[in-house]
């Protein structure tokens, strides 16, 4: 299926909505979950105009103190692995819950990627109780990022879910 652009509305609600509409267009009928995780980090980088990247991170190992190692994303190149409690993506697998950072250099600890991220969110990505992997998107602008995008993105990561895993 070729890639067909669209104009997301401006407001949250209409961004949301027509972002729902991509996600499953582009990983219905997927099952592999790599595969649709590729194409959900392309579609949340295209829809996120101003994201400089947009991927996630997955436990890798049986437990979430094993760490996060890459997984597919669309940026420029970034840390295959991230140890539990380090950086946002860690800090967010070890506390369990999404994380909104409106100025990286602010929040201790931070892993550079790219010197010109300035905001970043991170969903934990949970099959069921267990936590499988985290959502990471980086931004070029300040508080870029909110907590409706938050709210918004934490019930959107259920869908790329897909049996078997």
């Amino acid at each position: 299926m070729s890639y067909i652009e669209v104009e997301y509305p401006a407001d949250k609600a209409g961004f949301y909505k027509t972002l729902r509409e991509q996600l499953a267009l582009y990983t219905e009928g997927e099952s592999d979950f790599i595969a649709v995780l590729a194409n959900a980090a392309s579609v949340l980088k295209l829809a996120f105009k101003e994201a400089n990247w947009a991927g996630f991170y997955l436990v890798s190992g049986d437990a979430p103190e094993s760490g996060l190692k890459l997984g597919p994303f669309q940026g420029k190149p970034a840390v295959q692995r991230i140890g539990f409690g380090l950086g946002v993506c860690g800090t967010a697998l070890k506390r369990g819950e999404s994380i909104v950072v409106e100025e990286v250099e602010c929040f201790e600890g931070h892993i550079a990627c790219d010197c010109n991220t300035h905001s970043e969110i991170v969903i934990p990505m949970r099959d069921g109780d267990k936590i499988i992997g985290v959502l990471d998107m980086d931004s070029i602008t300040p508080a870029y990022f909110d907590d409706a995008d938050r709210e918004e993105l934490e019930k959107l990561l259920p869908m790329l879910l897909r049996p078997p895993m």
